[in-house]
């Protein structure tokens, strides 16, 4: 693979989203033809046998997991994925149901993270629902929740909430919960190219073969190496 080539594929594979290649053209000043030369070659390393593939679509580039494999994939990643879910989807619901109705700035003003993606799966879900605009700058969109999230949670009413600050102490103790299991996955170590399961099972120091200890002249001076006994030493009077 030429240099170019490698370049492009640092640049797909640190994007992450569809990487047009006009773009790429563009910033990097190469016709093409030069890029589908690389492409073409990237289409070879990656191919129908490899876990990641090049998608080519649109006149966009993007690495993608290869679906031969995505029962296996999918058996590691959607718990991981599963557990970010589980605490942004309480923060947000939480908040929104507190303070409703409530714009998106508002609620990433209060959590200070970005929450598109968690207003996307509350709407999929179909907890919250847009209910007017805000009469201000841009006319952000209302959120409020509705029946379903008061069936999820098992409510009569908003009114049944418990306090507010209660509520989110718990969802912060729900989360130190999580960073405890996060926590725990560190005690995988790696050592010398093997995975350890958890600090103790590291052999301890003096278990470890010693290092050998320099020989010494009957004075107690350490001899060299290349020195194999005492009596290889010419001594001079």
């Amino acid at each position: 693979m030429n240099n170019l080539t490698n370049i492009i594929e640092g640049i797909v594979f640190a994007s992450g989203e569809p990487v047009p290649v006009k773009f790429i053209i563009e910033k990097l000043g190469k016709s093409l033809k030069e890029i589908n030369a690389c492409v073409d070659e990237l289409k070879k390393k990656y191919d129908d046998e490899s876990g990641i593939q090049l998608l080519v679509f649109n006149g966009k580039l993007q690495f993608a997991s290869n679906p031969k494999y995505k029962d296996s994939i999918a058996e590691v990643l959607i718990p991981i994925k599963e557990k970010e879910f589980t605490k942004t989807i309480l923060e947000c619901a939480a908040i929104i149901a507190y303070k409703q109705p409530i714009t998106k700035p508002e609620l990433e003003d209060i959590r200070r993270v970005n929450c598109d993606y968690a207003i996307k799966m509350l709407l999929d879900l179909q907890m919250i629902e847009p209910c007017g605009r805000k009469d201000a700058v841009g006319k952000p969109i209302l959120y409020c929740t509705n029946d379903n999230f008061l069936k999820r949670f098992k409510l009569n009413s908003i009114a049944e909430l418990p306090d507010y600050d209660e509520l989110m102490s718990q969802i912060a103790e729900l989360n130190n919960t999580l960073l405890a299991e996060d926590e725990e996955d560190t005690n995988y170590l790696y050592k010398k190219d093997v995975y350890v399961e958890n600090a103790s099972a590291v052999p301890p120091a003096e278990q470890q073969p010693a290092e050998p200890q320099p020989k010494k002249t009957e004075d107690g001076y350490d001899l060299p190496d290349f020195i194999s006994d005492e009596d290889d030493i010419i001594k001079i009077d």
